[in-house]
């Protein structure tokens, strides 16, 4: 194995982990109710579900966009670490 060969494979599993970082935070995003993200005092549920939804259609285009790309990764990161476990605390007990 070269090492274009493995670097060739890392950067298929670093495009499959961001891939799947986005579609988890997309899905999730879309399982809590509205008045939740108006209760966490987040941005809109709308918001974060166009934000999250592009960043996983623009995964699939293959056009270079690497800053873009770069930038919805930190969109969903910030959702998963800030506005999902704001969600979380609000649930029903």
């Amino acid at each position: 194995m070269g090492i274009l060969e493995a670097e060739s494979y890392i950067s298929v599993l670093v495009a499959f982990a961001i891939l799947a970082t986005a579609i988890f935070a997309f899905v999730n995003s879309l399982l809590y109710s509205a008045e939740s993200y108006e209760a966490a005092g987040k941005l809109t549920k709308t918001t974060w579900c166009t934000i999250l939804g592009i960043g996983v259609v623009l995964q699939f285009v293959p056009l270079g966009l690497f800053i873009i790309n770069i930038a919805l990764l930190v969109a969903a990161l910030v959702y998963l670490t800030d506005v999902r476990p704001a969600l979380g605390s609000l649930r029903r007990r």
